[in-house]
């Protein structure tokens, strides 16, 4: 009788588990978030409808007072003011309108 060595090898297989880590990463390949046309940053969300930086489409701008950084970020000052460093100046003089300033006159040189 002839005794045969016979290995049974099996495969072993990893089971299938559902990874939520790197190899899913790679499958993202869609935006949920668009081009805001209140503050131009991406955070406008494409199914709410809703920025999430600014608020859009409310009318206040989003803000809370848990972010004080970014309070101080989108606050009064940091833009150009183009209207409120105007009323600035004429908070100075009183509001004064339809008036004109008088003209100078020379010093005469003697």
């Amino acid at each position: 009788m002839v005794s045969r060595n016979i290995h049974c090898y099996t495969l072993i297989q990893q089971p299938a588990v559902n990874t939520k880590g790197t190899s899913s990463f790679g499958k993202r390949h869609t935006k949920s978030h668009t081009l805001c046309r209140r503050c131009g940053r991406r955070s406008f969300h494409n199914q709410k409808k809703t920025c999430a930086q600014c608020g859009y489409p409310a009318a206040k701008l989003r803000s809370y007072n848990w972010s004080e950084k970014a309070t101080r970020r989108k606050t009064t000052g940091t833009g150009r003011m183009r209207h409120l460093s105007d009323v600035n100046r004429r908070f100075k003089n009183g509001f004064r309108e339809g008036t004109q300033a008088k003209k100078q006159v020379k010093a005469v040189a003697a």
